[in-house]
């Protein structure tokens, strides 16, 4: 996944051959098989970068816990601990202070800003103040009111609402890999989570066919208000690994898949 250029321009997969755009074909490599992940995905991170550029203070609290509190080699094992009891705005809330509290908060915090709510307005507006720090949430929510304007939306095939249209479904979901804390002290910690994931709209007239991605994102995280909230966040392309030969499944598979399978709340 990438933030595109510093024009803001974004980039659009056209559909190849004739007939179902997801029917019967290999998926081909990496770099050509991005659709709307550059399209909606990126902007989200585009715009919050943007947002976040400028932004000062002391980074000492986060630099306290790099040198001899580094992730152990066993850092990714699962710890069996449920992260959370609670949720706000449909999203998991109330992480433990500690690192492990960290990781599953930025896992679940990477799956909503990378979601299918995000581009619709009234949970965009949900998704921003429970995620992020009170500092930042106005500034934010102007920006991403702007990046996903009535315009843009449909330039991608999306409603004014946010929604797609009649017959087609909007896929944007991802799925954390894993996790690792490269700084931690009581009230800062920054967190690299590796991610997978499948975006665009399945339908039969659609030029952005759903397609998958990798890409690590890196999220700052304050704690505040009694909980892991964050205060700028970016993302790089990859780890990926080599395309496999699954045969892609077809447009109504895929919005099948999507009303079918629910999400998940993520622990480290």
């Amino acid at each position: 996944m990438s933030l595109g250029d510093d024009t803001g321009q974004t980039r659009t997969r056209l559909p190849e051959g004739g007939g179902d755009p997801y029917g019967g074909g290999r998926r081909g490599t990496r770099s050509s098989s991005r659709s709307l992940v550059t399209v909606v995905g990126v902007v989200v991170l585009l715009i919050a970068a943007i947002a976040f550029a400028n932004r000062g203070g002391d980074d000492s609290a986060a630099e306290e816990g790099v040198s001899g509190d580094s992730p152990k080699s066993a850092a990714t094992a699962p710890s069996g601990k449920k992260p959370v009891d609670a949720k706000a705005a449909g999203i998991p809330s109330g992480f433990a202070h500690d690192r492990q509290g960290a990781e599953s908060a930025a896992a679940n915090y990477a799956v909503a800003l990378v979601s299918a709510d995000i581009v619709k307005p009234a949970r965009r507006a949900e998704i921003i103040q429970q995620l992020f720090v009170a500092d930042k949430q106005a500034s934010l929510k102007d920006r991403f009111d702007r990046a996903y304007s009535k315009e843009f939306l449909s330039d991608i095939g999306l409603e004014e609402n946010g929604e797609a249209a009649v017959g087609s479904t909007y896929v944007s979901r991802t799925t954390p890999i894993g996790t690792k804390v490269t700084s931690y002290a009581d009230s800062a910690a920054t967190v690299e989570v590796w991610c997978s994931g499948v975006f665009g709209t399945a339908g039969e007239k659609t030029t952005n066919p759903v397609s998958s991605d990798w890409f690590t994102m890196t999220l700052q995280l304050r704690w505040a208000d009694d909980d892991w909230k964050v205060d700028s966040f970016s993302q790089r392309d990859g780890p990926a690994p080599v395309p496999g030969d699954d045969k892609a499944s077809t447009a109504d598979e895929m919005a099948e898949a999507v009303k079918e399978y629910g999400g998940f709340t993520y622990a480290r």
